[in-house]
């Protein structure tokens, strides 16, 4: 008798500024899970916030850039406690449920996804889900708080300062603290260098601030490091628990960019060079690794995540996790596991399987006195 397959639901989209990333991350994701293996449901998650059952090909089978959510669609409910059933609104015909899932993949980024919301949620739902758990996501995504959970761990990060609308840091007083001329202002809680700006005189870091205001009550102002690269190192946990990094990335923005933006990232196909493995002595890539996988521990992560450096010289910075790193094709977190010797459909493999596993285990704490 045939194996039952694991039914998957990858959700995507979201309430955030880095939607249309998730929805390219999304058709990745669905592309690389094995069909005999998995029975995949993709579920959109509007920028309203409603969640949307879409048809199970969505063009990720014909190779489309992005999974789509239709504005008809049937909206669903996670049911609490119910360990991975839904039930589905359908109008007059009234609501009908799925089959349970067995596991959720979340290819969310950003606030609203991937920064603990929907992982409490899940976990309210008693489901097993990829990535990260709530604590590990939402300190993650504050790097505030990553920052200050770094330093206090002795990892080495440049330094920054962090302020809010209510209590505004001007930039003499930014560049007294930090000592430099030059900063980087962003928004404390996003992803994908959204609302990212360099800041060099005071009319650009009071710019710098109004647009990262849009994306956050929280900002960060960071010392601008000179010459520096940007490399990248994937983290992996198995279903046993152990964790390992992969080889290492390197970013290499344009010189019309400066610096690794959104539009780098994801508008100009020449805005940046990815460069994998990273042209970096062999020393301190193992240095690298080794703090990677420390990171990784400090801030609570499972399962996966990326964890971002700067290089000045040979002296490693770290500058964030992302606990739902990008799975676009041309997304740093699979190539470097490609080239790592783990093919992505085998890495969805592993990924699903911690998930599983940690959802076991989970399920045998015991929650009452006896």
């Amino acid at each position: 008798m045939a194996e039952r397959k694991i039914r998957v639901a990858i959700l995507f989209g979201g309430r955030s500024a880095e939607h249309d990333v998730s929805r390219a991350s999304a058709a990745n994701v669905l592309r690389s899970l094995d069909p005999d293996r998995y029975d995949a449901t993709a579920i959109g998650i509007t920028r309203d916030g409603r969640w949307m059952v879409t048809d199970a090909g969505n063009g990720a089978g014909t190779g489309s850039g992005a999974l789509t959510i239709p504005d008809q669609a049937p909206q669903l409910a996670l049911l609490p406690g119910g360990q991975g059933r839904v039930v589905v609104l359908q109008g007059a015909a009234g609501p009908a449920e799925l089959p349970a899932f067995d596991v959720v993949f979340p290819v969310l980024h950003g606030p609203n996804g991937e920064d603990g919301t929907v992982q409490g949620a899940l976990e309210l739902s008693d489901v097993a889900y990829v990535g990260s758990r709530v604590m590990g996501s939402a300190a993650g995504m504050d790097k505030d708080i990553a920052k200050r959970l770094m330093r206090e761990a002795g990892l080495p990060i440049v330094p920054f300062v962090a302020m809010s609308a209510a209590a505004p840091i001007g930039y003499d007083d930014a560049v007294s603290a930090l000592g430099s001329q030059e900063v980087f202002v962003k928004p404390a809680n996003m992803g994908s260098s959204v609302g990212v700006s360099k800041a060099r005189t005071a009319a650009e870091f009071e710019a710098g601030c109004r647009l990262a205001f849009r994306f956050d009550s929280k900002i960060l102002i960071e010392r601008c490091v000179a010459p520096i690269r940007e490399v990248e190192c994937s983290v992996l946990e198995d279903a046993v628990g152990r964790v390992r990094a992969s080889q290492l990335g390197e970013i290499v923005p344009s010189d019309k960019h400066g610096f690794y933006s959104y539009d780098a990232k994801y508008l100009d196909a020449d805005g940046a060079l990815l460069q994998v493995p990273a042209d970096v002595p062999p020393a301190v890539a193992d240095t690298i690794r080794e703090l990677a996988i420390k990171t990784f521990g400090v801030l609570g992560c499972e399962g996966m995540a990326r964890i971002d450096f700067f290089l000045h010289g040979e002296q490693a910075f770290v500058n964030e996790a992302n606990t739902l790193p990008g799975f676009t094709n041309i997304s740093m977190y699979p190539r470097l596991w490609e080239a790592s010797g783990l093919p992505q459909s085998e890495l969805m493999d592993v990924l699903i399987g911690h998930a599983l596993e940690r959802h076991k285990r989970s399920r045998k704490l015991a929650f009452e006195r006896e």
